[in-house]
C-alpha cells in the first residue's frame, strides 16, 4: 500500500485503538446531497459489476436469498486498502480499486450511502495484532478496536438496530483481525399498502407448488412501472428527501435470479413503458434472511493469493495476515408500510376512465420474483438484492 510506505509504517497495539462504538465507525443517513468529490472517487460501477458477476453463485439451488452487493464490496474493498502485489491486482480486477484507491472508494462510497434517508454504513476493524497508523488515517470513517466477540457483537446489534443479533462467524484461536461492514435500512413507503387491500393469494413456487400467502394491493402510477425486455419492474419508492427505492423484478417464468436481477439497475435507455392505462400490482408479504459463505465464490472470481500463506496485506499490519473467511448475513422484510416498518396508512388510487374499461397492467407477484433495493442519493447501486423462490413467509 502506497501511502503505508510514505507516510510512515507506525504500528499501534490494539489495545492503543479506538474501539468503533455506537456514533462511531460508521456514517447515519441525513437525506442531504451526497458529496461531490465522493461520487467521483466510488467506482460504483464496480459494484454494479461485482453483483453481476457474484450472483450466479449466490442463486446456486432453488433457495430464496437476500444479499448487499454494495456491503461486500465495501468490506472487501477495506481489506484491498491495505494489499500489495499480486493480491492488490487480484482485488483491482475484482472491485476497481485497490491499494489507495480502495482506501478512498471506501470513504467516498459509505458517505455517498450516507446521503440516502434511513441508511445506516458503518465499518469496524477488531484485531490482536498491530495495525498501522497509516492504514488507519486512510480510512477515517472506519472504527479499530481489541478482538472481543462480545463487544463486536453489540457493535453489530447496533448497527443494524437489532436486524442482525451477531457477527455471522465464528472467531476462532487463529483470528488476529476480523473486519466487519454493516448496512442497514429502516424506512416507510412514500404511498404504502392499506391493511384492508391485503388478502390470501395462490403464489406458485419455484417447484411448482402453490400455497396461498397474505399479498398486498395497490395502484402504482405508469412512470414507476416498465418493461426491461421481457421482464417488468415496479419501483416504490420510501419516504424522506433522498429516499431509498425498492424494485420489484418478474421476469418470464423459470428464468434464473442472475438473470431477471440485473433489470434493476438497467440503463433508462433500455425501459420500455407499459401499455396500460393503470398498474395495479399484488405483492406477498415476505421476511427473508439468508447467511452466505461467500469465501469459495471470491476466491471463483479471482481473489486467490489473498488468502493463501503468500497473501500481501502488509498494509494493515506488520504481522502477516490472509483472509480465512468471507461471510455475510443479509435480512430483508417488506410489509405494507415499508421496509421494516410498523404502521398502517392509506394509499390513494386513481380513477379509471368513465367511458371506456382502462387498459390495467396487473402486475402479480404470484411466482418466484426479485427485489432490489437501492439509493436514490447513488445512481443504481444494489445496495440488498434479494429472490423470493419459495412462498414466502409474511413475517
Amino acid at each position: 500500500m502506497d501511502m503505508a510506505r510514505e507516510q510512515g509504517r507506525e504500528a499501534t497495539g490494539a489495545s492503543g485503538t479506538t474501539a468503533p462504538a455506537r456514533g462511531g465507525g460508521g456514517v447515519s443517513g441525513s437525506g442531504g446531497a451526497p458529496d461531490d468529490g465522493a461520487m467521483a472517487t466510488w467506482p460504483r460501477g464496480a459494484v454494479r459489476t461485482l453483483a453481476e458477476r457474484w450472483l450466479p453463485g449466490v442463486a446456486e439451488g432453488e433457495d430464496d436469498f437476500v444479499c448487499s452487493p454494495a456491503g461486500l464490496w465495501l468490506a472487501l474493498a477495506a481489506v484491498a486498502a491495505g494489499s500489495g502485489g499480486e493480491t492488490a491486482t487480484e482485488f483491482e480486477q475484482l472491485l476497481g480499486v485497490a491499494g489507495d484507491g480502495a482506501a478512498q472508494g471506501v470513504t467516498a462510497g459509505a458517505r455517498a450511502l450516507a446521503a440516502t434517508d434511513a441508511l445506516e454504513v458503518a465499518t469496524g476493524v477488531w484485531s490482536s495484532v498491530p495495525v498501522y497508523r497509516a492504514y488507519r488515517e486512510a480510512l477515517p470513517d472506519v472504527g479499530f478496536g481489541p478482538l472481543d466477540p462480545a463487544r463486536i457483537d453489540a457493535w453489530v446489534r447496533e448497527s443494524t438496530g437489532g436486524l442482525v443479533e451477531r457477527l455471522p462467524v465464528e472467531l476462532s484461536a487463529e483470528t488476529l483481525l476480523v473486519l466487519v461492514n454493516a448496512l442497514a435500512l429502516k424506512a416507510r413507503w412514500d404511498e404504502p399498502f392499506t391493511g384492508l387491500s391485503t388478502r390470501s393469494r395462490p403464489f406458485t413456487d419455484v417447484r411448482g407448488q402453490v400455497r396461498r400467502v397474505p399479498t398486498m394491493h395497490r395502484s402504482v402510477p405508469l412512470a414507476d412501472a416498465w418493461r426491461i425486455g421481457a421482464t417488468r419492474v415496479v419501483e416504490l419508492r420510501c419516504r424522506g428527501a433522498a429516499p431509498a427505492r425498492v424494485r420489484f423484478i418478474l421476469g418470464p417464468p423459470g428464468q434464473p435470479p442472475h438473470e431477471v436481477l440485473p433489470a434493476a439497475w438497467a440503463p433508462d435507455a433500455q425501459r420500455v413503458a407499459l401499455d396500460a392505462e393503470q398498474v395495479v400490482m399484488a405483492l406477498p408479504r415476505l421476511a427473508l434472511r439468508t447467511r452466505i459463505e461467500a469465501a469459495g465464490q471470491i476466491r471463483a472470481l479471482g481473489i486467490r493469493t489473498a488468502f493463501q500463506g503468500r497473501a500481501d496485506l502488509s498494509g494493515i499490519s506488520p504481522e502477516p495476515l490472509a483472509i480465512s473467511d468471507v461471510v455475510q448475513e443479509s435480512v430483508l422484510r417488506i410489509a405494507e408500510e415499508g421496509v421494516e416498518a410498523a404502521a398502517v396508512t392509506a394509499v390513494p388510487t386513481r380513477a379509471g376512465s368513465a367511458y371506456r374499461p382502462a387498459r390495467v397492467e396487473r402486475i402479480e407477484y404470484d411466482r418466484p420474483f426479485g427485489v432490489v433495493v437501492l439509493s436514490d442519493a447513488v445512481d443504481d447501486v444494489p445496495l440488498f438484492v434479494a429472490w423470493q423462490a419459495l412462498a414466502p413467509d409474511g413475517g
